[in-house]
This record gives C-alpha cells, structure tokens and sequence, in this order.
C-alpha cells in the first residue's frame, strides 16, 4: 500500500526536501508502514535528529517499569462519536505510532473501553497490530510498556471477571502479559460494594502474572489511600495513578493528588493534558469543533485567552508550540503526560514536549494566567474523593 499524497508532503517537509528533490520518495518507492518501511522513517529521523527527544537519565520509574518521561494515548482509536475516527486512519495512526518509538516512546495507554459500538476495543488491537508490524527492531519492540485499563462495569462483580476481562484484553493485543494493569474508575461513588471486588481482580491478575503493574485511573485522594492500603497489605504495591491533569483542569484538587501519588510512591499519569485540545491554539471562541466537544469548548474558551497568550509568548520565546509547553508542564509537575494522538503531525509536536523544561519562572506565569480562567475542565464523572 502506498502512502497518499498529503503523507508524502508532509514527508517532504519534514525532511526539509523540497518537491524537486530526486532524494523525495514518491508513492511507489516509500514502502507501506506495516512491511519494510525503513526508508521512510530514516528520512524523517534525520529531521527529527537534531532534536532532542530525552536524555536516558531521564526516563521514569513505575513501580517495576522504566517508561518515557511522556507516553502517548490512544482514546481516539476507534471512538466515532467524540474524535470522528474512521478505519481508513489506521494507515496513519501506524505511522504515528512507529515514529513515537523510534523516537523512544514506549509507554502507549489504552483500555477495554475504548472504541464505540462494534468498534468497541478497536484501540488494543490496533496496538496490539501496530507493535506485531513495527519495522524497526524487535528488541525496542520488547521494550514497549502497554498500560490499559478495565472499565468497573456493573456486570463486573468478582474478581474473576475481571481477570476474564484481562484476559480478553490480552488476545486483542495478542500479548502474554501487560505492562500496568488498571481500573479504569472506582465503583466507590454509585457500588461501594462492588470496589472490593475489583480490587482483588486487581490482586488475582497479578498473582497470575497477566500483569507486571497495578493501577488505577480516576481515583481521588481518598480512595487512592484506600486502594493503596488494601494491595500494601497484602504485598502488592499500587504502582501508578491517572488523572485528568493540566493547566486548565483546576489547581488545588489535583495539586492534593499528586502530593499523596508522591507520599505513597505512586506515579501520577496525566490524560488530557492538552484539555481535549483547549490548549493546543488551535482553537478560538468563534473557531470550535463540532460534536460533543463544541458545547463544553463554547463555555471554557471565551475565558481561555489569559493563558492561551501566557503558553503563546513562552512558546515562541523557545521555538516550540503551545501544545508542547502545555505537555512540558505537566512534565515539570512530576507527572508522565499522555497526550493523544490521532496523526504523524500529532506525534511529531508531541515529541517537541521532551528534551527540555521550563524555567521556574515560566512555570510560575502558566500557573498565575491558569488561576484566572473562569471555567475550568469539568471532571471526569467516576472522579472519587
């Protein structure tokens, strides 16, 4: 299969080739991603290479994990309704996901949940697919953490089925075991006696060895000492928390989080940091995009400029886009930011998030236009105390 014509511009300038050049691969000569595919990431790497992505000291520790100090998320593969994916991407999503671990990348968040309608898990095989067919070596193949999560579904009432549900995940990614292992969110809020239960889900896959880590995901501060106890005592460690965290999702709660996730050990993965786009400039009170996300995009932008000309002067002051300052201050905060990615294009300013921070000061000026926005982002429904 042959790339289509607007990958191939975007190969050229990537490359900094221009369209005359004998060197630009044309739609015969660059291989499709999922065969050979070297020539068409060597080319775009040696653009890439005179970036930084990061330094090896600065990889992070998660529980028995050493991961990307950024991991990317992949909410968008298979879900219609909010992100208007289509099968006819999956060329590109392959693209994007093989240059992120080219470029050292290897800590990719999924869930069981993700995909709508018959699509449904559409996200972990497309994982499971992509790390099968990369091109490059097997051995960074091996080194791939893929962190996902199972939703705590009414249904879901023993621990088995929950290791049932594991399982499944499993053979859609057709891997013999997963990196974290996470509860997508607590049943504390609408089935407080249901927790129990998927907690020692947890425990069981674990003990069984389908999973090397535990997590959760949208757990308070609360239920995240609740959890942690629990598995501390019976010698399991919680390994990771994920939260929605960014400059727009509110200071105070989050700051409390992640000052607990660092009391006890736990690292803190940021979803959303980029605020579903918000913070990305590509959009405006009269410029919002449509669906589901337009009603809460029309009711947070008109307040959004504070911030959005603070994360605008730091970026052009450093070269880089209000995307990748956004994603490097959740860096900063101590935090593995997992910004989705739905192109090349994405990946690619992902990646400009790593390899540099920003000043205390900048980080102090983000902070103080950030208080001042009116709305903030609402929080997750299953988001416990």
């Amino acid at each position: 299969m042959a790339l289509h014509q607007d990958q191939l511009l975007h190969l050229q300038h990537c490359c900094l080739l221009s369209p005359r050049s004998s060197n630009v691969p044309t739609s015969s000569s660059v291989p499709d991603p999922a065969g050979a595919g070297r020539s068409y990431f060597s080319l775009l790497l040696q653009r890439l290479s005179i970036r930084s992505t990061f330094w090896p000291w600065e990889a992070v520790k998660v529980g028995p994990l050493t991961v990307s100090p950024m991991g990317l998320g992949t909410w968008a593969w298979g879900n219609k309704f909010l992100w208007g994916y289509e099968e006819c991407m999956d060329a590109e999503l392959q693209l994007a996901f093989n240059l992120a671990v080219q470029m050292g990348i290897n800590l990719f968040d999924t869930a069981d949940s993700y995909g709508t309608g018959r699509l449904n898990g559409r996200s972990e095989m497309l994982l499971g697919r992509f790390i099968r067919e990369f091109p490059g070596s097997k051995k960074v193949c091996k080194n791939i953490n893929i962190a996902t999560k199972f939703a705590a579904y009414p249904w879901r009432l023993t621990p088995g089925q929950l290791v049932h549900a594991c399982k499944a995940s499993l053979r859609r990614l057709q891997l013999d075991q997963i990196s974290i292992g996470q509860l997508h969110w607590s049943a504390a809020n609408y089935a407080p006696f249901q927790e129990q239960a998927l907690w020692n889900g947890l425990l069981k896959m674990h003990e069984e060895g389908l999973v090397k880590a535990i997590g959760v995901s949208n757990y308070g501060p609360k239920q995240l000492l609740r959890i942690h106890q629990y598995l501390e005592g019976r010698g399991v460690p919680l390994s990771s928390a994920q939260a929605q965290f960014s400059l727009l999702s509110g200071g105070t709660e989050q700051m409390e989080l992640k000052s607990v996730c660092d009391d006890l050990g736990v690292k803190l993965i940021a979803y959303s940091p980029l605020g579903l786009g918000m913070l990305t400039g590509k959009y405006s009170p009269t410029n919002i995009p449509s669906g589901p996300r337009g009603l809460l995009f029309s009711q947070i932008l008109p307040g959004l400029e504070p911030l959005l000309n603070s994360l605008n002067t730091i970026a052009q002051g450093r070269g880089k886009t209000i995307a990748q300052v956004a994603i490097n201050w959740c860096i900063c905060q101590g935090t593995i930011p997992i910004p989705g990615v739905k192109n090349l294009h994405q990946a690619e300013e992902n990646l400009g998030a790593l390899g540099w921070r920003l000043s205390s000061g900048e980080r102090i000026e983000l902070e103080s236009s950030a208080a001042k926005v009116p709305r903030k982002m609402i929080q997750n429904i299953f988001q416990t105390k």
